[in-house]
């Protein structure tokens, strides 16, 4: 493959992340309240940690590194319990829990094959719906305009908002191939290109970003390390370990290259290595994207060499802050149509997981039930538990941590623990009374009786 080409397919799958990729750091740096300087570099170091992570991953070596055509990006799961953390504990506990997950991670790897079984689709799915479920209000609070704006809810900012939203939707709907992998990044464009023609662009952050500059390791805060913010990035990790794994074994499929256990925990290494990294240069825990693994699909270009210049294209513009600052010009109202769509994204991710999930057993409908409850109910009303010690506050004041504990304790009580008496899934009924309809009738009489 000639190097025309590999640069081609490479700016391909860049751009095809692209969005993803800016949109975490400024959703978390907008809700963090950075200025302008902070957003810049905030972007730059998530970009560059991008490259850092998908080289990681895309080399194959004794200990870290699958060896898979893979592109990592910062996972969608981590945002609202990073701004969760900062909030409530500072920036010091955000890049504190990164390291100390990604460090647990790569402790972990050898034998996490054993621990999937504690994360089976109805505890991730779960874990993903709630995290879906609690970004929305985030999403319309940016379409309004951003929370303590003076034109907050303004007809100009709902118009931007679900103009965007609509250009996304029908770009998804009448595209194909390419063109549809990047639907997001083109409404943000399209989007903000509609906003400069109502005054809403200001690109002094763009003059003002130099052209290049270099990273700095603790540039926000020095870590610091709390037990619920460790315990909270815990779980997003290792729920990103699972999504990535789906990931692993699809490219594995596609490019006819099988992987053992040794292969998974170099990649689950990877990740954690690039989260302990990331956490250093206050950045964030990255995760396999799934765009890219459809886009090679789609392409039938499955050579590692390809991603090797997509992450070097990554590393080399997280050293320019002049482009990084061109994700910062966005409007709030556009960044939050497109985000109605990428966090709703989320949400049905989950629910797809979960639908297969409940339809296998009637347990698992109460494990759902129960989980989304306690993690939207907590989320909503977080002193709910004031009066248990502080110790389990730390537990139970957190939306995320209270859904996923529900969630992986029911599924043990419901899925693992081997009851004397165990009804049979709803599955396993249908067949039975398909297979034997009168003593389906004979049951019923029975009951009657």
């Amino acid at each position: 493959m000639n190097k025309a080409k590999l640069a081609t397919l490479g700016i391909q799958h860049l751009l095809a992340m692209y969005a993803g990729a800016i949109l975490v750091p400024v959703i978390i740096g907008g809700a963090l309240g950075f200025n302008a300087t902070q957003m810049t570099y905030l972007i730059s170091i998530d970009i560059l940690m991008c490259g850092v992570a998908t080289l990681l991953q895309v080399m194959r070596g004794k200990v870290f590194g699958i060896g898979l055509p893979l592109v990592l990006g910062c996972t969608f799961t981590a945002v609202t319990p990073i701004i969760g953390i900062g909030n409530e504990f500072g920036l010091g506990s955000i890049y504190g829990a990164v390291i100390a997950s990604g460090l647990i991670v790569v402790l972990i790897s050898g034998f996490f094959g054993k621990l999937v079984k504690f994360f089976p689709p109805i505890v991730t799915g779960s874990v993903v719906t709630i995290i879906g479920l609690t970004l929305i209000p985030v999403a319309f609070n940016n379409a309004a305009g951003g929370q303590g704006a003076k034109d907050f809810a303004s007809a100009e900012n709902v118009i931007l908002a679900f103009t965007t939203m609509l250009l996304i939707v029908l770009i998804y709907r009448f595209s194909t191939g390419f063109v549809r992998s990047i639907a997001i990044l083109i409404g943000l464009v399209v989007g903000t290109v509609i906003a400069s023609f109502m005054g809403k662009v200001d690109f002094t952050n763009v003059a003002n970003a130099s052209w290049l500059h270099m990273v700095k390791p603790f540039y926000f805060a020095t870590p610091e390390f709390n037990l619920v913010p460790i315990l909270t990035m815990t779980l997003v990790a290792i729920v990103s370990l699972v999504e990535s794994t789906g990931s692993y074994f699809a490219l594995s499929n596609m490019t006819k290259t099988p992987i053992d256990s040794k292969a998974l925990a170099r990649g689950y290494r990877s990740e954690g290595l690039a989260s302990i990294i990331g956490g250093i240069f206050n950045s964030f825990p990255y995760t396999a994207f799934s765009q890219n693994v459809g886009l090679m699909q789609m392409t039938g270009v499955k050579n590692r060499a390809v991603i090797v210049v997509t992450g070097v294209m990554l590393v080399a513009l997280g050293f320019l802050p002049k482009i990084a600052a061109l994700a910062t010009i966005i409007p709030t109202a556009v960044l939050g149509g497109a985000m109605i769509v990428m966090f709703g994204t989320v949400m049905s991710q989950g629910v797809k997981m979960l639908a297969v999930a409940i339809g296998k057993n009637e347990g698992n409908a109460m494990i759902v039930a129960c989980s989304l409850g306690m993690g939207l109910g907590v989320t909503v009303l977080p002193e709910i538990f004031k009066v248990l010690p502080s110790v389990l506050q730390l537990i139970t004041s957190n939306g995320i941590v209270a859904g996923s504990l529900t969630a992986i304790i029911l599924n043990i009580v419901f899925n693992m623990i081997p009851w004397k008496r165990e009804s049979l899934s709803m599955e396993a009924q249908q067949e039975l009374d398909a297979v034997n309809p009168r003593k389906q009738s004979t049951k019923f009489s029975e009951k009657e009786a």
